[in-house]
């Protein structure tokens, strides 16, 4: 099995049409056994790369997931990120803006919750909301408390380069920025709202809104376009991840983030010459004790 990551990597400058980029490929696994051999691997890696992440403590890692609804973002976060240990990790879901949000800039929520050193952060939807939904509604625009001056047609161009900047300056900062889009088809999105409702045990996640949306489809596509057109950077890239077999999209989404966190060229800190003395000294103290009874 051979993933490139390249192969779904938006270039900067890149003009994108996502007609162009597929909902689905062909398989890296040919069962359910080698799919989940594939990602139990891929998941160990994961787990050794952020020992070595936090002991190194020089960079962090912010995953971003955008999709339409039914996209798998949950599902990918779950089973992508499920050998990470907790504690060096956290997710957050953007939902709607808070009344204390609201009295801030967009960006102000997402820098409230960036991952420290050694860390890594994942956002479940995140400040690129404000140039997707918001594009899409910009009736949510208004509701914003900017002044009216600021309500215009360049608006997302420099929502843009707001966000550019952002995550150039955590780049430079040491933090990196990965952007994943789960693409899925509009059938593939019928059929899964359609398994809400037909299976009970999905009843709880049918949202009588996501129908609403799906209205809207045309319009979503062409917001993202433009976003990550405009946002995708060599420092902060964005992957089109072909989303209508999740299976496949998490062994992708799982291999990207690998080799992000492989260019980073980390190693353990190393030990000095008196460090090191100090914990032979503290090694023939503790052998000395000898075996304890229990």
């Amino acid at each position: 099995m051979n993933i490139n990551s390249q192969d779904f990597r938006v270039r900067a400058g890149d003009n994108v049409k996502l007609k162009k980029w597929p909902t689905q490929i062909k398989s890296y696994h040919q069962s359910k056994e080698q799919y989940q051999k594939i990602l139990s691997e891929h998941i160990q890696k994961l787990s050794a790369q952020q020992s070595l992440l936090y002991a190194s403590n020089h960079y962090s890692l912010l995953l971003i997931f955008q999709g339409m609804d039914t996209s798998g973002k949950d599902g990918a976060i779950k089973h992508v990120l499920s050998g990470i240990n907790p504690e060096g990790c956290e997710v957050f879901s953007f939902k709607q803006p808070s009344a204390e949000e609201l009295e801030h800039d967009f960006l102000w929520r997402a820098a409230c919750h960036l991952p420290g050193r050694g860390r890594i952060g994942i956002f479940n939807r995140s400040y690129y909301e404000e140039v997707l939904i918001v594009r899409v509604h910009p009736e949510i625009l208004r509701s914003q408390g900017l002044p009216d001056e600021l309500i215009k047609d360049t608006i997302w161009d420099e929502r843009y380069h707001s966000i550019v900047n952002l995550e150039n300056h955590l780049y430079r900062n040491g933090t990196r920025v990965v952007k994943f889009l789960l693409h899925l088809s509009k059938n593939e999105q019928r059929k899964r709202l359609l398994a809400r409702i037909d299976e009970p045990e999905k009843n709880w996640k049918f949202n009588p809104a996501d129908i609403q949306e799906r209205s809207f489809w045309n319009d979503y596509r062409k917001a993202y376009e433009a976003c990550l057109s405009a946002t995708s950077t060599q420092e902060a890239p964005w992957y089109v991840v072909p989303a209508d077999d999740k299976e496949t999209a998490r062994v992708i989404i799982s291999q990207i983030i690998l080799d992000t966190l492989d260019e980073l060229k980390m190693s353990y800190p190393e030990v000095d010459q008196a460090r090191r003395k100090e914990l032979q000294s503290i090694r023939k103290l503790l052998e000395s004790e000898g075996e304890s009874p229990e």
